[in-house]
C-alpha cells in the first residue's frame, strides 16, 4: 500500500509544479472538448494537436453543431492532421449521440467503449479528466513509464495484460484526472522515447530503469529501418482556377478529395487519353516525398491544362476552385501543392 501511495503521491506532487495545466481542452472540464482532444491526441503530439483543436472547436463548439455537420466539413477542418479514420470516428460518434442520447454525452464507461475510436484507455481518459472518475489510462506514455519503472520484459500480449493490471492497482481513488494527466505529461516531458531526462523524474528513486543506469546507454527502442518508398503520379488537371479532384473510397486518404493518383506513369497517361482531354499543354513538374509512419510516397506531378471544363465519368468528383475553396477534406500533399501554386500566383 505504501508503494502505491508513494508512486501516486510523487506523480501528483510533480504535476502540481511542472504539469501542463493550461492546455486548451483542460479549461472548464467539458466532456465534449476532452473527447475531441483525446481522439486527436491518438498517435499525435500535443503541440501538433493544439492549433487543430482550436480550429475544430471554433467550427463545432458543441455536440449539436458537430452532429448537424457533414463528414466533408469535419474532414475539411481535420485536413493535415493525418490518421483520418479518427475524424470519421468522431463524426460517427456524434451521429450516435444525436440519435440515441438526444445530444447528451454519456458518462457511463461501458457505453463509451462502444463508440467508434474509443477503447478502454480513451474512455478512462475522458471520464477521469472530466469528472475525476477513478478510471486508469494506458496510452503509449503510460506504458513506457511502467515498463521502465518495473523493468518489464514480456511478450506484447502478456505485457499489455500486466500493464493493465498494474495501472488498475496504482490508480488513486482521489485526484484521478490529475494523476492520469500527470502520467501523460511525465511521459512526454521526462520519460521520453529517446534521451529520457531521468535525473528530473519524480520516480527515479525506485525506478529500475534508473537504478540499472539504462538511461546512460544509447536507447534505440526501434531500429531505424529504411522506409518503403512507393512511386506515384498525381495528375494536376487544371481549367483556369479550377483543379479536378476525386474522392478516395478506400485505403490511404479515405473520404478525402485528391488528384487522380496512379502507381505507374503509363496508367496516368492512359487515364488522360481515356478521358479524351483536349489540353493546351502537359508538363512534368517537381517531385517530392510525403512520409507516412511505415512508408513514403515519392510523388511525381503531371500538370495538364485544358481548354474546356469537361465532365469526367467518375463518382464523387469536383472541380476545386483554388481561390474559393469548398469545405472538403484534402490530404497534406494536396494542401502543399495548392499552397505552392497560390504562392507563385502572389509573386506574379
Amino acid at each position: 500500500m505504501n508503494d502505491i501511495f508513494n508512486f501516486s503521491n510523487n506523480i501528483l506532487n510533480w504535476f502540481h509544479i511542472y504539469g501542463r495545466k493550461k492546455l486548451p481542452w483542460v479549461k472548464n472540464k467539458n466532456i465534449y472538448k476532452i473527447w475531441i482532444s483525446e481522439i486527436m491526441l491518438q498517435q499525435t503530439q500535443v503541440k501538433v494537436v493544439i492549433p487543430y483543436f482550436k480550429k475544430f472547436i471554433h467550427k463545432f463548439p458543441n455536440i449539436k453543431k458537430l452532429s448537424k455537420s457533414s463528414l466533408d466539413e469535419v474532414l475539411y477542418i481535420w485536413s493535415g492532421l493525418g490518421f483520418y479514420k479518427r475524424a470519421k470516428n468522431i463524426y460517427e460518434t456524434s451521429q450516435i449521440i444525436k440519435k440515441k442520447y438526444n445530444y447528451q454525452f454519456p458518462k457511463n464507461f461501458n457505453e463509451l467503449i462502444n463508440f467508434p475510436g474509443i477503447g478502454k484507455s480513451t474512455a478512462g481518459a475522458i471520464l477521469s479528466l472530466t469528472y475525476d472518475y477513478s478510471f486508469p489510462i494506458l496510452d503509449g506514455n503510460v506504458k513506457r513509464i511502467l515498463k521502465r519503472f518495473y523493468n518489464y520484459k514480456l511478450k506484447k500480449y502478456q505485457l499489455e495484460k500486466k500493464l493493465w493490471k498494474k495501472i488498475n492497482f496504482l490508480i488513486p481513488i482521489h485526484n484521478c484526472g490529475k494523476f492520469n494527466q500527470a502520467l501523460m505529461d511525465l511521459g512526454t516531458l521526462i520519460c521520453k522515447i529517446k534521451n529520457p531526462i531521468c535525473i528530473q523524474c519524480p520516480l527515479k528513486i525506485k525506478c529500475l530503469f534508473y537504478k540499472k543506469k539504462y538511461y546512460l546507454k544509447k536507447i534505440n527502442l526501434k531500429k531505424n529501418k529504411k522506409k518503403n518508398i512507393k512511386k506515384c503520379w498525381f495528375i494536376l488537371l487544371k481549367y483556369k482556377n479550377f483543379f479536378y479532384l476525386k474522392q478516395q473510397k478506400q485505403n490511404v486518404w479515405k473520404n478525402l478529395y485528391y488528384f487522380p493518383m496512379f502507381f505507374k506513369k503509363k496508367k496516368a497517361i492512359i487515364w488522360i487519353q481515356k478521358n479524351k482531354l483536349k489540353f493546351k499543354k502537359i508538363k512534368h513538374t517537381k517531385k517530392f516525398l510525403h512520409h507516412f509512419n511505415h512508408y513514403s510516397f515519392f510523388i511525381h506531378l503531371i500538370s495538364v491544362s485544358i481548354n474546356i471544363k469537361k465532365k469526367i465519368k467518375e463518382t464523387k468528383n469536383i472541380w476545386f476552385n483554388i481561390f474559393k475553396p469548398p469545405e472538403i477534406g484534402i490530404p497534406s500533399p494536396v494542401k502543399k501543392i495548392f499552397s505552392s501554386i497560390l504562392e507563385k500566383n502572389k509573386k506574379k
